[in-house]
């Protein structure tokens, strides 16, 4: 892979060319879309190339990989999260944050939603009574459908 300006890295416009097929030139923004899919389509070079430990998206030849893992630009990103944790929370403000306490009782909950439950094929006089009200309480220009807009379609079993 050739070095190019930091600028130049961050842009997701620019082209990028894909270790699979040399003739792929992808944006960089979807280049690991790009990769995953090429790698598919081109399983005998997938064979031959190894990816980078620091950077998914740098795919070398195996007997390559030792020198680009110490040239790996991206190696410093890795190493500088080791040297943060290593200096431990020093300059780190911690949280004091505590969740608040919790008032819900989940057996009470449990207990009220069992005895109002749905069961297929059961009426339940509390659901009916609640419908026939709620139709008392149309307007008089408001009215029920007589049938269903849909076909009626046989279950299969």
């Amino acid at each position: 892979m050739e070095l190019e300006e930091e600028s130049d890295l961050r842009d997701p416009e620019r082209l990028v060319q894909c270790p699979y097929d040399k003739h792929h030139q992808i944006r960089a923004c979807r280049f690991p879309y790009h990769l995953v899919k090429c790698r598919k389509s081109h399983p005998e070079v997938a064979k031959q190339l190894a990816t980078c430990p620091f950077n998914a998206r740098h795919l070398v030849p195996h007997h390559r990989l030792g020198d680009h893992i110490i040239k790996c630009s991206d190696k410093g990103f890795l190493e500088q999260d080791i040297v943060s944790q290593s200096c431990g929370s020093q300059g780190k403000a911690v949280s004091t944050w505590q969740a608040p306490p919790c008032d819900e009782d989940w057996e009470t909950e449990q207990q009220e939603q069992s005895e109002s439950l749905f069961i297929w094929g059961e009426t339940n006089s509390g659901i009916s009574r609640a419908t026939s009200e709620d139709k008392n309480q149309l307007p008089s220009r408001v009215r029920a459908p007589k049938s269903s807009p849909f076909p009626q379609v046989p279950w299969k079993s």
